[in-house]
């Protein structure tokens, strides 16, 4: 007989998400209400999961709702409570209350997140309502840590909380949140003080209510455009203002994206879009310098700098508008002569033609009557003047040729004359080859177009010849012209990236110095010499920063790469489009100038947290966990020092045995407070020599409980090459964190073997062990893992231990017992034979 299959749901259950800015705004009151509503409605509504963090205001908001009594987990010797999922399932409710998306289930659950549990639920068919934090998204947490200082260890994938079907936002303002606090309707009365002084200050909640609210306008916005997408709606939803600024790379740019974030600042939430059209025939040359301005101008001004690729600028700039859901255009002024306009309309008369629902401003600039920037002729002067003479000269030889050879026809001599014209043009260009073709026109109207020798046309059709002649010469004259312009234009461009390529390539293997920069620059270019200059204003005399090659004299080009930025080249002067590959380049450079010092502050500001958080957490160590060997101490030596009462032996020895264990673990803590500081300030003196294991192991091995620690190695061990002072502590705390977790009757095991050039000693216990995903924390200052009550130790036992291990050359990793526990490896320098 076959078991009977699991039924399936007929429906995925729905998640709502009630999202906060910060603890007690209202989302679990908020839960409750709605799970009330909807059980006076009829539907089943159970609570699986509250937490009421004894709020009474909340406790009494579950008034006749089913609770789902917690299930118990013992974990380390204490007892937890978590939300009993096999007993929601079973219970199978149309709604489930489930409090604190974000929480981390207690180690032995069947699940390790909280928002696994809720899976379960919506996969078995059941709606689920429940509440998260903004501070709890993993992609905000950062943002949060250095806002308020405090970094959130519960974090939950944002993913997790975009899937939900509904989420809403429950607001409170700084000031009434900070009033519930002060009245003890969030926290118990003695907390109050510290949190409003603290993690509740109005700065820390205007900015997370800032974040809330931002991360929820993005996920509407975001279903927004799905919603578009999936039912084609091209047109504009002017929810609110997305401003495009098209660019062209000239210099009127700034002007537009200034007026372009005008616009966008009229509006609450408005979007700053600049977009900047590459031809993909990549002809068109733009000055990189002032691209690169445009794009720091851009950031500057909050907006988003996009550069897309297309054929016709006008039609990029509307494709990428719609796709952006932009409700305004700014373009600028045309900048094409009359003549020009006569050919064709401009870009942006050619967007309002089709932006349809979208306006578009037209914005002018001082560059309007300057006329479009005229292209560099790409022929030689020598070479126009050879075209013009062969425009004259071949005509003129080649008439007696024809006659030579018997051809006198009209239509062989437009021919011949048409193939003269073409090859004019591929010498000379455009002029020497109209040139070409109304000469061979007259000549071959003399010669060979009856009555000869006149230029009068006897035959119509001779006199519509040569009329096409002409026409087709010259349009071919034009086309060849312009064919070779534009190939020799690609030469160039593609010239000047490999040129770029190779600027780049070489400063890359050179490791990106300067001087390696300057080398390459000269070595590409043949100078004999490069100066790289920098001022301290844009007045001020230009000084020398690097030089590289021979450098005497007044340089042949100089060449400003930015306000204060510039190079001084010696030898032979550039090329204009040489220049123009050498500004790219020096943006570049300024670039990489600019990511190098602010990853220099970025490291000196986190160099400058890490030694607030470590003080902080070193102040908060001493004010808590210092406290209770030096009250052990005081009540020891108070009693004993008393007259008041008759102590027997036995009572004075243990109250003196209290104070000297206590002594003890204070001088400890201690020693560790001393050595994480010297650790953090780089104060260590590190000396190198061989130690034998068994000397090292020494202290521990006299001050450890007879039987508590087994040293096994071979005989023929080798010597450790390290400090031997700072091994012993590291073993010494190693040893003693083993201890602490080992099972009493069960000796810690320390064993020693050779791993190819090094010794690698490893401490063996068979504890709890440590979750892998924990592995790295534990070596952080002020880490317990839950594996102490609070008093029993600073946890800065693994930290001392990570730091003196990478200052004596050895390396630390954590690995799993077999069958449970966790076991420490250092691996020493190998030093003599034993």
């Amino acid at each position: 007989m076959t078991s009977p299959q699991p039924v399936r749901p007929a429906r995925r259950g729905e998640l709502r998400v009630l999202l906060g800015a910060a603890p007690g705004v209202g989302k679990t009151y908020a839960m409750l209400n709605e799970g009330r509503r909807r059980r006076s409605r009829g539907a089943d509504v159970v609570v699986a999961l509250l937490e009421t963090h004894g709020r009474e205001q909340t406790i009494a908001q579950i008034g006749d709702l089913d609770v789902v009594p917690r299930r118990t987990i013992e974990h380390q010797g204490a007892s937890f409570t978590e939300m009993d999922l096999d007993a929601v399932l079973e219970r199978a409710p149309m709604v489930a209350l489930v409090d604190e998306l974000a929480h981390h289930n207690v180690p032995g659950s069947r699940n390790e997140r909280r928002c696994e549990d809720i899976a379960e639920l919506l996969d078995a068919g059941i709606d689920v309502i429940t509440t998260v934090n903004i501070q709890h998204l993993e992609s905000l947490n950062d943002v949060v840590t250095s806002i308020t200082g405090v970094k959130q260890r519960e974090t939950v994938p944002d993913a997790v909380v975009r899937a939900a079907d509904q989420i809403e936002l429950v607001d409170m303002t700084p000031e009434a949140l900070r009033r519930r606090l002060a009245h003890g309707n969030v926290y118990a009365a003695h907390k109050v003080d510290a949190a409003l002084n603290n993690y509740f200050r109005p700065g820390n909640l205007a900015a997370l209510r800032e974040l809330a609210l931002l991360w929820v306008a993005d996920h509407v916005d975001a279903g927004l455009a799905d919603y578009r997408r999936t039912h084609v709606i091209g047109g504009a939803w002017p929810t609110r203002e997305r401003v495009v600024v098209a660019l062209s790379g000239g210099p009127e740019g700034s002007v537009l994206l200034r007026r372009g974030a005008q616009i966008a600042g009229r509006g609450v939430g408005g979007e700053l879009h600049a977009t900047y059209v590459a031809r993909t025939d990549g002809l068109v040359a733009r000055d990189a310098r002032n691209l690169a301005e445009l794009q720091h101008l851009t950031a500057d001004l909050s907006g988003q700098f996009h550069t897309v690729t297309g054929d016709d600028p006008a039609e990029a700039v509307l494709e990428y508008a719609h796709t952006v859901n932009a409700t305004q255009i700014v373009a600028g002024s045309s900048r094409r002569t009359w003549w020009q306009r006569l050919l064709g309309s401009s870009v942006s008369e050619r967007i309002i033609a089709g932006s349809g629902d979208i306006d578009v401003h037209v914005v002018t600039h001082p560059w309007v009557r300057d006329g479009r920037h005229r292209a560099a002729r790409p022929l030689s002067r020598p070479r126009r003047l050879l075209g013009l003479v062969l425009a004259v000269v071949l005509p003129a030889v080649t008439v007696p040729v024809i006659v030579l050879i018997g051809g006198t026809d009209t239509e062989g001599a437009l021919m011949v004359f048409l193939a003269l014209t073409v090859a004019v043009a591929l010498v000379g260009g455009i002029v020497p080859a109209v040139v070409a073709a109304v000469v061979g026109s007259l000549l071959v109207n003399w010669f060979f177009t009856p009555p000869l020798y006149t230029f009068t046309v006897a035959d119509p059709r001779n006199l519509g010849f040569l009329a096409l002649y002409l026409v087709v010469g010259v349009a071919v004259a034009g086309v060849v012209d312009q064919a070779a312009r534009r190939s020799r234009q690609a030469a160039a461009s593609r010239a000047e990236a490999d040129t770029l390529f190779l600027l780049v390539a070489g400063s890359g293997r050179g490791g990106g110095s300067l001087d390696e920069i300057l080398e390459t620059i000269r070595r590409t270019f043949r100078l004999d010499g490069v100066e790289f200059r920098l001022r301290d204003a844009e007045t001020a005399p230009w000084r020398v920063e690097r030089a590289v090659g021979e450098i005497g004299g007044e340089p042949a080009t100089k060449l400003e790469v930015g306000d204060r930025e510039g190079f001084a080249l010696y030898g032979k002067g550039l090329r204009p489009s040489d220049q123009r590959v050498l500004m790219a380049f020096g943006v570049e450079v300024l670039q990489r100038r600019e990511r190098a010092q602010l990853a220099e502050v970025a490291a000196a500001a986190d160099d400058l947290a890490a030694r607030d958080a470590l003080h902080t957490a070193l102040l908060a160590a001493v004010s808590h966990d210092l406290r209770t060997p030096l009250a052990a101490i005081k009540a020891g030596s108070s009693s004993l020092l008393s007259t008041d009462v008759n102590l027997l032996e036995s009572d004075r020895r243990v109250l003196a045995e209290l104070i000297d264990t206590n002594a003890d673990r204070l001088a400890h803590l201690i020693g560790n407070l001393l050595d994480m500081t010297r650790i953090q300030t780089g104060t260590f003196n590190v000396r190198h020599d061989d130690v034998l294991l068994d000397e090292a192991l020494q202290p521990v091995l006299a001050t450890a409980p007879v039987g508590r620690v087994s040293v096994e190695h071979a005989d023929d061990l080798p010597m450790l090459h390290t400090d031997p002072g700072l091994a012993e502590r590291v073993l010494a705390n190693l040893v003693d964190n083993a201890m602490r977790h080992q099972p009493s009757g069960q000796p810690v095991r320390v064993m020693a073997d050779v791993v190819e050039d090094r010794v690698e000693v490893r401490v063996v216990d068979t504890g709890p062990g440590v979750a892998p995903s924990r592995k790295e924390e534990m070596f952080r200052p002020f880490q317990r893992l839950g594996d102490a009550p609070q008093g029993a130790g600073l946890g800065l036992g693994l930290a001392v231990v990570a730091g003196l291990v990478a200052a004596i050359g050895a390396t630390l990793a954590a690995e799993d017992t077999p069958g449970g526990g966790l076991t420490m490896v250092v691996t020493f320098p190998m030093g003599r034979p034993r």
